[in-house]
């Protein structure tokens, strides 16, 4: 008899369940059906936005305008941890014509054509570019470590990176290569 009450008592209970499962059923198709209708009422929702412009590179770095008949090239370092206690001299052939510190950059301005730039210390790293009259560049540089001492690069860059965090404008003096 015990068991009979407990089979009646959990048929009871699983009539109870799915009741209540299909009460909650047919009040969401109902309440599906209402929506239904309602957004058949409501006007067409109005057409996409025409995709925003491309944002703005924030200016935290700020460079003066490329002076008539002349080309500008921006060349910084990010401040980095990996050799941020050096510095290397940015030559154009022998002559120093930047110096930048951890964190720093430097503005060149200089007349449109080919330029070759190099750096160099356990190994030599040179970028070739060719600039155009009224145009700014920006040129990256990196330290790696190397064998012996640390091995500095330059390459080419763009605003949004040189803008990316606020850096010094750099003051250290270049030196030239003497060999």
């Amino acid at each position: 008899m015990k068991l009979s009450n407990t089979l009646r008592l959990s048929a009871v209970c699983a009539a109870l369940t799915f009741a209540a499962a299909g009460a909650h059923a047919q009040d969401a198709q109902s309440s599906a059906s209402a929506s239904a209708s309602v957004a058949a009422d409501a006007p067409a929702p109005a057409a996409p936005a025409a995709p925003a412009a491309a944002p703005a590179v924030a200016k935290l770095n700020p460079i003066d305008p490329v002076p008539a008949g002349k080309a500008q090239i921006v060349f910084f370092r990010p401040s980095r941890y990996v050799g941020m206690a050096l510095s290397f001299s940015v030559r154009e052939g022998d002559k120093g014509i930047v110096k930048l510190t951890n964190g720093s950059y430097q503005v060149v301005v200089t007349d449109p054509g080919t330029k070759e730039y190099n750096i160099s210390f356990e190994a030599k790293d040179t970028l070739r570019m060719e600039v155009e009259e009224g145009e700014t560049y920006y040129v990256t540089e990196g330290i790696a470590m190397g064998i012996i001492g640390a091995r500095p690069n330059i390459s080419p860059s763009t605003e949004a990176d040189f803008q990316e965090k606020k850096l010094k404008l750099s003051t250290a003096k270049p030196t030239d290569h003497t060999n």
